[in-house]
């Protein structure tokens, strides 16, 4: 069976399936990446009722429009993180908006929920390795001789894994910031515009 770690081939595979209609690329995709969306939304919400509708709405999108997603422009996995999180962020807003009271920095506040969210789903999205040196040195507050010594590797691999994730998270974030300007859109338009 292919696997989301044998992109853009397992991408592109299963989209044909999907848009021939096979309800078994439905579950497949849903096994697979039901627990990042569900994730992220409730990074973004903080409300797991809500996260688990929005997890429901974002699969039945791509069941709906499974040509919304292009694989020339990147992963299945990056376009649903990006189709999660603004649909997140949008109902966020609207739901503070809703609230009494809801003056003063709720953009901000909403941009520093969402900034948060997307960072925690690229160190989620990065190899075991790397995530678990990160979540030490940064999550726990060693250093990398401390994080080498808790993992039983060497300080100098400690350093190397803290560098290549620090490095990939920087350009994840950068390639994001690059298709928000390129759309003119907090989230880009990896949806199809809807």
């Amino acid at each position: 069976m292919a696997t989301p770690g044998s992109a853009p081939r397992w991408d592109e595979q299963l989209q044909r399936r999907l848009a021939r209609g096979e309800e078994t690329a439905l579950g497949e995709l849903y096994d697979q990446l039901a627990p990042m969306v569900h994730g992220l939304a409730g990074r973004i919400l903080a409300d797991q009722a809500a996260a688990a509708q929005l997890t429901r709405e974002i699969f039945a999108h791509v069941w709906e429009h499974p040509e919304s997603f292009d694989p020339a422009q990147g992963s299945l996995r990056s376009w649903l993180g990006a189709l999660t999180h603004r649909r997140a962020v949008d109902r966020l807003r609207v739901r503070r908006a809703q609230q009494p009271g809801a003056e003063g920095p709720v953009e901000e506040e909403i941009r520093a929920v969402a900034t948060a969210a997307r960072v925690q789903y690229v160190v989620d999205s990065l190899p075991q390795t790397l995530r678990e040196t990160i979540a030490v040195t940064y999550y726990d507050g060693r250093t990398y001789q401390e994080a080498a010594r808790r993992l039983g590797i060497s300080e100098q691999t400690a350093k190397q894994r803290m560098r290549l994730g620090l490095e990939l998270l920087a350009t994840e974030l950068a390639e994001e910031r690059a298709r928000q300007r390129q759309t003119g859109q907090p989230g880009g338009s990896e949806d199809g515009g809807t």
